[in-house]
């Protein structure tokens, strides 16, 4: 969501990022339409990973849970089962989309 959010007083260069990877996935998407090339991209919410303590905030996912609207950070595997989705079948008339996993967010 960092993209969306802005990562303001935490991770503006981080939500920068995302922002420019959101971009080429939805010009990527129009570009190879055309070949039945469909190009998607995931934006994860609030997750539970090592990133928080690697970033040297071990106690973030704890502090910002509250303000998730579903209470609580999410998990790699909600995430993967998104990303799952959007290759799958069932997810062929989808490309240029990002998905928001995100707990409303």
């Amino acid at each position: 969501m960092a993209a969306t959010l802005g990562g303001a007083t935490e991770f503006t260069d981080y939500a920068a990022s995302k922002g420019a990877v959101e971009t080429l996935t939805i010009g990527l998407a129009k570009e190879l339409g055309a070949d039945y090339i469909r190009v998607n991209g995931v934006r994860p919410g609030l997750i539970e990973t090592d990133i928080h303590k690697s970033a040297g905030d071990a106690e973030r996912v704890g502090r910002l849970s509250k303000s998730v609207p579903l209470g609580r950070a999410g998990t790699a595997q909600e995430t993967a089962e998104a990303i799952v989705f959007l290759l799958s079948d069932a997810a062929s008339y989808i490309t240029g989309s990002i998905l928001s996993v995100s707990g409303g967010r």
